[in-house]
């Protein structure tokens, strides 16, 4: 994104920072190259965020602040708010993720917890601000991709708070962490920034891609390999292992109206609740959860779920395989798939069965892709 709109810009730029995982390319010389992390925060993402605050304060009012966003944007800028500490917010966004919680839930408690995020970005500059994000949301909401630096956040510490009750997790939180939320909720610390703030009103954001785009482009692919193609526009969401059978079965319902062979592809980000020790990430969770329905089913049939950014969870996946062989060769080399899905551990799953989809980083994230292939 960088890259491109600095040819496109020019000599307009004054000076510019680029955050992100890593440098797959070589930047023009006035973009500034910071490493950050992701999908966990560390010490590199605050001073990767204090940065953004720093450029966004030193932007002059005749200027625009450009801000090119895109999803893992709340991990690769994470300034704790007040005197929190990253752990702090780690802490809380941690036991959020195990307990099953959604972006939305997330992204306001990273919000409620942050100097930058919710509006604070662009309310720190003098200049007026365009975004420009890649979303990977479901539904686009602009509040919620990279938690919202450049727009009004319609979430209060009351919401903050409510998702923290709602996922059973008050007791994983350190205490600094309750006492700042807590004072949000009694009003003796700043709500995050909301409609009409004065801060906010030279603000544009504009979504200009997302999961719909590599639905199209994974359309594209499969036309050119002799399938027909239908796109389930449904979002999947919710929790991935329940969410494997659904999508199965919507997959059924559009091929039996269709011709032989036929793709059948959907989108979304679901959600994994750890309860097991195990290694794994949404898609190969949700991957892992249809085995059992290929293996009893006499027609061949495909499925896929993988991640547009390449990254599946804490793995080196974005994704996994899954066809009507997985259990049977499962089985042979005595592993229980059940076993393995209970304990979260889809990635050692596949690992035996070379069954992963590596793709490395791709460098941008519209969410997820389910493909489900009939012979």
């Amino acid at each position: 994104m960088a890259d491109t709109f600095a040819r496109i810009a020019g000599d307009r730029i004054r000076d510019g920072i680029v955050i992100g995982t890593h440098l797959p390319i070589k930047l023009p010389p006035m973009l500034e190259w910071i490493p950050s992390s992701h999908p966990l925060p560390d010490e590199r993402s605050v001073a990767a965020g204090r940065r953004a605050l720093e450029a966004a304060r030193q932007s002059d009012p005749g200027e625009v602040l450009v801000v090119l966003l895109s999803g893992g944007a709340s991990a690769l800028m994470a300034v704790p708010a007040g005197d929190l500490t990253l752990e702090d917010k780690r802490t809380a966004v941690n036991a959020l993720l195990k307990g099953g919680a959604d972006i939305t839930a997330l992204n306001t408690i990273r919000k409620h917890l942050s100097a930058v995020k919710g509006g604070r970005l662009a309310a720190a500059a003098p200049a007026a601000t365009v975004c420009l994000a890649i979303s990977d949301v479901v539904g686009d909401d602009l509040s919620v991709i990279g938690s919202g630096p450049t727009v009004p956040d319609p979430s209060t510490y009351r919401d903050a708070w409510g998702y923290i009750e709602r996922f059973g997790v008050e007791s994983q939180l350190t205490l600094p962490a309750k006492d700042y939320l807590r004072a949000g909720l009694e009003g003796t610390i700043a709500e995050t920034p909301k409609a009409g703030d004065r801060g906010l009103t030279r603000s544009l954001t504009r979504v200009i891609g997302g999961r719909f785009d590599a639905m199209k482009g994974a359309a594209e692919a499969a036309r050119q390999l002799g399938y027909e193609v239908v796109l389930s526009e449904e979002p999947i969401v919710g929790d991935a292992r329940t969410m494997g059978p659904i999508v199965l079965e919507r997959a059924r319902s559009h091929a039996r109206a269709g011709t032989r062979p036929m793709a059948v592809i959907a989108s979304g980000e679901t959600t994994v609740k750890v309860v097991g020790k195990g290694r794994g990430g949404r898609n190969q969770e949700l991957a892992l959860s249809v085995a059992k329905a290929l293996a009893a089913d006499s027609s061949d049939i495909a499925l896929a779920s993988i991640g547009t950014d390449g990254i599946d969870g804490p793995t080196d996946a974005a994704g996994a395989y899954v066809d009507r062989t997985t259990l049977h060769r499962a089985s042979r080399q005595s592993v229980d798939a059940e076993a393995y899905l209970a304990d979260n551990n889809a990635y050692a799953f596949f690992q035996g069965l070379d069954d992963l989809i590596i793709t490395g980083p791709s460098t941008t994230n519209v969410g997820d892709l389910q493909v489900v292939l009939f012979r």
